[in-house]
């Protein structure tokens, strides 16, 4: 028997130990909500699935609209099918599934909404559909429905039963309240989350409306579905939501985790009314479940916080709650603090590289759901709180004017290694690291990784490499402060801290940089020629289009060959910027122009319908210059010739109106053997001939000799009879007399 009980209690133990216990311990991840009110396009499956890159490394969990079939358009909260139809507003099962999968390969794990206080009916008020999962067939009852929904007068006017039991929470007239202590309700509920969790392949669950009914069944059904991660919206006060949180417990274990609405108020309050004291201060009697100041703290690790979400965000039909400004520092603050933060999609949207750089910086400083923090100065203008891991200092976040805060408060033990409008982060200097303020990630357009020696050292400098190879000693250095451009395409920066001749706190980074249009300085390359009556066009490709550039062209009439893709096209070599530069030539017959062109990579990806413009130069962008016609290469010049006859030297070209230019060099050569000298006077004559409207001709050489000179070749000409002969002008020596002489035999004289 105690054999058997010990079996039992490590049973449960190992059951436990697996479970997250509504919230992993000490949590260092980052969550994003996904979605935001009516933003159908943007949280499309396939559109999120699309950003699985960008988000892999900042965000470890993705919150994600309700996923089931709703009957028609919906946000996913008149939830209709939980275990068939899975074609919703966001898109398809297959979808959907596609992106659970895809996020997970990128280590994202998605939270599914679950949405368990009501449930819309099929066709009156009372029925629900009926749903086959794992062989069992699934349905609702009117008398599934609790007894004091305002169903009730309906149903009993109609001859139909609701539950015997009211409702364990707060009521709501949109839809049909659930009765949680049917045990039809709780199974079909258990059937539904183990077919998020262990079928779709959800994480965990946000749960929707939980004041809606008793805490303890989320404790039943998530002891039953065994999530990694569980929250609920427990829209209320601190010691309610506490409240709440307890509730869950099973076997005197919490069983979810809760949003910290408090927290998002504080920050709410101090961002509209521009006094950052709010930060530390009370929203209505209540401080912020991550406070030191409610239960000592100890809720923070069951505290996911937010600064907005879909319920208070500024809406065109309804003014909510909203962050009216200061949406970065916002942020700011909430990255630095403990709990889990939340951040909302429209913050995503329009500020992904700053909060991406406050997330790295936040796991840098191994800040995590359970650190504690200090505030360091709490005024107006400004509020600084220092946060702490394992008793240690890792990080200020300064929210507000920074500069007023930085010219009043020494810092000389900390660095800063990340700011913007009104915020910004410092790590202790004791660090001994170098922090890169890019993420590793992808990012379009031109990129730039600034590198901070965070070290007590004062002669510290930055070693690094790009090709992931470990820095040394001889790698490049450089000082702290210093900004490093990215090429397009992978990158692996390492870098590591120079002190004293060692290297030490070495750190990578890994980018994928994607070029784009606005990035790319487009100059038109001189081998861009356009000849008369020739109707062409170029294009220059982005980098990424790796087959043969193909053209199609038209008007009323085709004139690329009339079958997609079209004509290939022609490469010409490459531009200034590295692209490929491609012309397409019309070679047929027709005697007009076309009026629209497309450029494709072979097919696809292409680019859009262009207007034609003859010699028109263009990009993915569009049209950017055009070709001028070009002026016809002018003729050359016919060589000239020369030759010897009659005492005369002539120079002639065939080219009308040519005239010759010419240069002599003497080439005398000088022999002799005992007493015996042979003098052989040899000038060398080159000329080319030029003339207007033509290109200079070819030079034409020749070697005037004279006397019996040992020299044999097309280009000799021999100018008399012995090598005496070769004193032209006859005053007893060969030299530049006799080129003077010679010169006067061309003329003629």
């Amino acid at each position: 028997m105690r054999r058997l009980l010990l079996i039992i209690i490590c049973a449960h133990l190992l059951v436990t130990a697996g479970r997250a216990q509504g919230w992993p311990s000490e949590y260092d991840g980052v969550m994003l909500q996904a979605f935001y009110w009516d933003g159908y396009d943007d949280a499309q499956w396939t559109a999120l699935e699309q950003q699985a890159d960008r988000l892999s490394g900042t965000f470890d969990l993705v919150w994600l609209p309700q996923s089931g079939n709703c009957g028609g358009k919906s946000m996913g909260y008149d939830d209709l099918y939980w275990l068939s139809n899975y074609n919703s507003s966001f898109g398809t099962e297959a979808q959907l599934r596609s992106l659970i999968s895809t996020y997970k390969a990128k280590g994202i794990k998605t939270i599914a909404d679950v949405v368990i206080n009501h449930r819309r009916n099929v066709s009156n008020w009372v029925d629900f559909p009926k749903e086959t999962y794992k062989g069992v067939t699934y349905e609702m009852k009117s008398t599934d429905i609790c007894a004091d929904d305002e169903a009730k007068d309906w149903a009993k006017k109609n001859g139909y039963k609701l539950s015997s039991n009211n409702d364990t929470g707060e009521g709501w007239d949109g839809m049909r309240d659930l009765d949680h202590k049917s045990e039809n309700v709780q199974t079909i509920v258990k059937a539904y989350l183990d077919f998020l969790k262990n079928d779709l392949g959800y994480a965990g669950f946000r749960y929707d409306m939980v004041k809606g009914y008793g805490a303890q069944f989320i404790g039943q059904y998530n002891s039953a579905a065994q999530p990694e991660f569980s929250v609920g919206e427990c829209w209320d006060s601190s010691n309610t939501i506490k409240n709440w949180i307890e509730g869950t417990s099973m076997d005197g274990i919490i069983e979810s985790a809760a949003f910290d609405f408090q927290f998002r108020y504080t920050v709410r309050n101090a961002m509209n009314n521009g006094d950052y004291r709010y930060l530390g201060l009370q929203n209505d009697g209540n401080w912020p479940l991550v406070s030191a100041n409610f239960e000592q703290g100890q809720y923070r690790r069951y505290a996911v916080t937010f600064v907005e979400n879909h319920d208070t965000e500024r809406r065109p039909n309804a003014e909510q709650d909203p962050l009216k400004k200061d949406t970065l520092a916002a942020n700011a603050f909430m990255l630095a603090m403990p709990g889990t933060p939340c951040v909302f999609m429209k913050h995503w949207q329009a500020y992904p590289a700053e909060i991406k750089a406050m997330v790295a910086a936040r796991k840098a400083a191994g800040v995590n759901s359970e650190s504690s923090y200090e505030t360091v100065s709490s005024a107006k203008k400004h509020f600084a709180t220092k946060i702490k891991t394992a008793s240690a200092d890792r990080l200020l976040v300064v929210v507000g004017d920074v500069a007023a805060y930085e010219a009043a408060n020494p810092l000389q033990q900390w660095v800063k290694v990340l700011s913007g409008y009104h915020y910004a982060y410092y790590f202790p200097a004791t660090m001994d690291m170098v922090y890169v303020d890019l993420p590793s990630g992808t990012y379009e357009g031109r990129q730039h990784a600034t590198l901070t020696a965070v070290t007590t050292a004062a002669d510290a400098q930055i070693v690094y490499t790009t090709d992931g190879t470990t820095p040394t000693v001889d790698s490049p250095a450089v000082d702290s402060g210093t900004s490093l451009m990215l090429p397009f395409g992978t990158t692996t920066l390492t870098v590591g801290l120079l002190v004293r001749g060692e290297v030490s706190g070495v750190v990578s980074r890994t980018y994928t940089v994607i070029e784009r249009e606005e990035d790319i300085v487009i100059t038109i390359p001189s081998f861009c020629e356009v000849g008369e009556d020739e109707t062409c066009a170029f294009f220059e490709a982005p980098t990424s289009w790796d087959k043969t550039v193909m053209c199609w062209a038209w008007d009323t009439q085709n004139y690329t060959g009339g079958k997609w893709p079209g004509q290939a096209c022609m490469r010409l070599g490459n531009a200034d910027n590295g692209r490929a530069v491609w012309k397409w030539t019309y070679t047929g017959t027709l005697t007009t122009i076309p009026t629209n062109i497309i450029f494709s990579n072979n097919g696809s990806p292409q680019t859009d319908n262009l207007s034609f413009v003859n010699g028109g130069y263009y990009t993915m962008d569009g049209l950017k210059g055009v070709v001028p016609v070009g002026v016809p290469t002018p003729e050359k010049c016919a060589t000239p010739t020369i030759t010897y006859a009659d005492g005369k030297l002539l120079l002639q070209c065939a080219t009308e109106g040519a005239e010759c230019v010419w240069t002599l060099r003497s080439m005398t050569v000088s022999s002799g053997r005992g007493s015996s000298v042979t003098v052989a006077p040899q000038y060398l004559m080159s000329v080319y001939a030029t003339a207007d409207g033509y290109t200079d001709s070819e030079t034409a050489t020749a070697l005037l000799v004279w006397g019996d000179a040992d020299v044999e070749g097309d280009n000799v000409i021999r100018m008399g009879g012995s090598a005496s002969d070769g004193d032209v002008n006859g005053d007893g020596q060969v030299g530049i007399g006799d080129i003077v002489a010679i010169t006067n035999i061309m003329a003629g004289k």
